[in-house]
């Protein structure tokens, strides 16, 4: 047996009978060699770990443009706290571990710059919209790797398909259409909401955009007056809900269902959609639509020429707007918009 393999054995071992197992993966889009030492699931996380995508969500705005305080959270420490989570609910209830760290470090590599904000803008500057967890999937199917993809499994790309909540869409209890085919990419919509509604508050109180005596009493104090309490609170009911169902599907108790989801309603009125907040929106608007524009004008300096060739000037335009990182687009908004000063000797 080779190391790979011992591995795969270890699994059919260890973990529960509804885990998603290495060696049963429906597969990647194209046949490719396995590794001698490493599973799947494990060579999937390593790829994305890896991927250009993946190490500019460093730059890319959580909640707050642009942050200069160091402690703000981005779209990377964002992605890292999700797969923290994930991964201790998956431990608890002996799924893969490895497959849900890859769906979360999977999960937001199309986010745009600048946040929900930017998303919106290019949503209604690309004909036929525009949603981050599609184009999550397209950088890892077709735009990493110089247009080769990272070729993962199908477990990963259904759960990265699958991650999305919006507004007011809740993480458990959908119609099987909509959910994931593993429990863990089921993990993965549940540690998501987890992690933004906690750190979203943290973030929010240091920008003094809420108070902690702000927060509305019946969630806290049935989640927990912290961070680390209502996560400690939520970890423990799903992973008690999906138990008590025998891992039928991932699940959470009523009560806390709802504290949780009052909790992110509160986050919209007070900050994503704060006035103080959405005044920043629309100097978003101003910078990528000035930048699709402006691209496009000069698509062999900046846009992708097989993108062209094969899918329009639009496609280009979008991954290329829709992969800068804040600081690129602002800098980059500055070099074609800004006048630079004469230097008279």
């Amino acid at each position: 047996m080779t190391l790979r393999e011992q591995l795969e054995a270890r699994e059919r071992e260890i973990l529960a009978p509804q885990a998603a197992r290495s060696a049963e993966s429906r597969g990647r889009l194209r046949q490719e060699r396995e590794d001698d030492v490493r599973p799947s699931f494990q060579r999937d996380r390593d790829r994305i770990i890896h991927c250009k995508a993946f190490r500019r969500l460093k730059h890319k705005t959580q909640v707050f443009f642009a942050p200069t305080g160091d402690h703000y959270r981005t779209r990377l420490t964002h992605t890292l706290e999700v797969s923290q989570i994930a991964r201790t609910i998956a431990k608890v209830l002996r799924l893969h571990e490895e497959l849900t760290e890859a769906i979360a470090l999977g999960h937001d590599l199309g986010h745009t710059p600048f946040g929900h904000a930017g998303e919106r803008v290019i949503d209604q500057l690309m004909p036929g919209g525009f949603n981050h967890y599609e184009q999550s999937l397209r950088i890892v199917d077709l735009l990493e790797n110089d247009g080769q993809g990272l070729n993962l499994t199908w477990e990963v790309r259904d759960g990265i398909a699958k991650h999305s909540k919006g507004k007011s869409g809740a993480p458990v209890r959908l119609d099987r259409a909509l959910r994931a085919s593993t429990l863990e990419g089921q993990i993965m919509r549940v540690a998501d909401l987890i992690a933004y509604v906690n750190h979203d508050i943290d973030d929010a109180t240091r920008a003094a955009l809420l108070r902690p005596e702000d927060l509305p009493p019946e969630p806290v104090a049935i989640l927990g007056a912290s961070s680390s309490r209502r996560i400690a609170s939520l970890v423990k009911d799903v992973v008690t809900e999906t138990l008590n169902t025998g891992l039928s599907e991932i699940r959470m108790s009523d009560g806390i269902l709802k504290a949780v989801l009052d909790l992110r309603s509160y986050l919209f009125d007070a900050v994503y959609e704060n006035t103080i907040a959405t005044a920043e929106f629309r100097k978003v608007t101003d910078i990528l639509s000035g930048l699709w524009d402006k691209v496009r004008e000069r698509p062999n300096e900046f846009l992708d020429r097989r993108t062209i060739e094969n899918e329009g000037l639009d496609a280009a335009t979008r991954d290329f707007v829709a992969g800068m990182t804040d600081r690129y687009a602002i800098r980059l908004f500055e070099q074609l918009f800004i006048p630079k000063p004469w230097a008279i000797e």
